[in-house]
């Protein structure tokens, strides 16, 4: 048994001791929202957005994008569990600002191991095989943390699921303060229509 497997399941048991009245929580999110951002192992969006177990639907991918899976969620979300607000919240310093599909692209079709982050961007390090099967994946990269936002709001918004009146609102975590920072031209873009 690998150690992080280990040091999961350990805390779980810790965790199941004293689930207690957690067991009573409602499907429905309680404050009725829900956020996509990203999976950055640096943001805790229970902590920045104050959520407790059951308040409120969290979507994580890479960059905190809106794919049609994360869109696919959203609509879940609110059209069988009720939440009448959306989050979109991209952070700074965000991985998904050093490389484009074309980088992502090539390291694969060398190698399917682990690249290197080095100054000069990501390299592979690792010995093929690789997979060309990426030429066909759309990886979301982000070269304007503001315009992605923008961008990922206006696709919410323009989705032919999701109804006008739910607000999309658009901010950028800032890892190095904590705070969440409003772009104000997403959240213009979000702006619910009765």
């Amino acid at each position: 048994m690998s150690k992080i497997l280990t040091e999961v399941l350990s805390a779980n048991q810790s965790y199941a001791a004293t689930f207690g009245e957690k067991a009573n929580l409602a499907l429905p999110p309680a404050r009725g929202f829900a956020i996509l951002t990203c999976m950055d192992a640096r943001l805790d969006p229970a902590k920045y957005a104050g959520l407790a177990e059951g308040d409120a639907h969290v979507i994580r991918n890479a960059g905190g994008r809106a794919s049609d899976d994360a869109i696919r969620s959203l609509v879940i979300s609110y059209k069988l569990l009720g939440t009448k607000e959306f989050f979109v919240i991209h952070h700074t310093d965000c991985g998904m600002q050093f490389f484009t599909n074309e980088v992502i692209r090539g390291l694969l079709a060398n190698s399917l191991e682990t690249a290197a982050l080095t100054a000069e961007g990501f390299k592979d390090v690792g010995k093929g095989p690789g997979s060309t099967a990426a030429e066909f994946v759309e990886f979301l990269t982000i070269k304007d943390q503001a315009e992605s936002v923008l961008a990922d709001v206006t696709r919410i918004r323009t989705s032919p699921l999701v109804p006008k009146y739910i607000p999309i609102y658009g901010y950028i975590y800032d890892v190095k303060s904590g705070k969440l920072i409003d772009v104000p031209s997403a959240t213009a873009a979000g702006r619910a229509v009765s």
